[in-house]
């Protein structure tokens, strides 16, 4: 096995049906928070955490993801003849990453999703961010995972605490705390609240070794009849150890409309551009409401 984690797979093509229907012929991650797609913030994080290599799982109707992280020559020759700079920089900064596409023919669920990828991953340690789980650009949550990743040499997932009426929505792992990290004892996918064995929940941040490859690959299908990335790590947790990180920074679940809103909100505020404003409007609305 290969030192360092230089490859992510982002898994690219779900539905989208929460957000239907805005996601009927356009790709869920492609939606805009402010002024970036939600799959770029995930790009954006991979590449601080020093990784440089993407491969991307899609599906039905999401060539734009592809068009998005192409060349777009014309444009690029109009806003440097238009001095626009700034804008310039910003849609070339992206160039020097490399990007491979699969299509995923059926969709069989997030294990089958990261299945797909096995050929292009081979025998070396990657990450999996699921980009509707957006975490604050300012706390890089995956560099942390790299750092445990290289200390412990195991898989990392990332946790976050979670009211117990929802576990129903999440993977759920039982473990103890070793400094930093739990060592996980055992994970469920979407458990019943009386039957949790803990409110720590699975988010979508993951470094994963590649014996879950043969994992998935005997995986009989699970919760909603799909290859659920849960149950392969339940398996593989019987062969080595997993840890997990319960995370310190933001996290919007902006495959949810309320998560989504409460994203561009926040992100908003933190724009030049924007933020007063959007301040002032937030005020007068909240008057309004008084």
């Amino acid at each position: 096995m290969k030192k360092g984690i230089k490859k992510v797979i982002l898994p690219a093509a779900g539905l989208g049906t929460r957000f239907l229907p805005a996601t009927k012929a356009s790709p869920k991650e492609m939606l805009p928070i402010v002024d970036k797609p939600l799959i770029q913030y995930a790009v954006e994080e991979a590449i601080s955490a020093g990784i440089d290599e993407f491969i991307i799982i899609t599906g039905k109707n999401k060539r734009a993801i592809e068009d998005h992280f192409d060349t777009a020559y014309r444009l690029e020759e109009k806003l440097k003849t238009s001095g626009k700079q700034g804008l310039l920089k910003e849609i070339k900064k992206l160039e020097d990453v490399h990007f491979a596409y699969i299509r995923q023919k059926a969709a069989l669920g997030l294990g089958h999703a990261i299945y797909c990828a096995r050929p292009f991953v081979a025998d070396e340690p990657f990450a999996v961010i699921l980009s509707d789980d957006v975490i604050d650009p300012e706390y890089n949550l995956l560099t942390e995972m790299v750092r445990i990743y290289e200390k412990r040499r195991a898989p990392v997932i990332a946790l976050q605490e979670v009211p117990y009426e929802e576990v129903n929505r999440y993977g759920i792992i039982a473990g103890k705390k070793e400094g930093s990290v739990f060592k996980i004892s055992d994970l469920v996918e979407k458990p019943k609240p009386e039957r949790a064995p803990s409110n720590l929940a699975i988010i979508g941040r993951y470094i994963l070794t590649p014996d879950i490859f043969e994992t998935l690959e005997s995986q009989p299908p699970g919760a909603g009849g799909e290859i659920q990335l849960t149950d392969a790590l339940k398996r593989l947790l019987k062969k080595r150890p997993i840890y997990g990180y319960l995370i310190k920074g933001a996290r919007y679940d902006a495959g949810d409309k309320l998560g989504f809103i409460k994203a561009t909100i926040d992100f908003a505020l933190r724009n030049k551009e924007l933020s007063e404003g959007l301040k002032d409007y937030i005020i007068m609305k909240a008057r309004e409401l008084s």
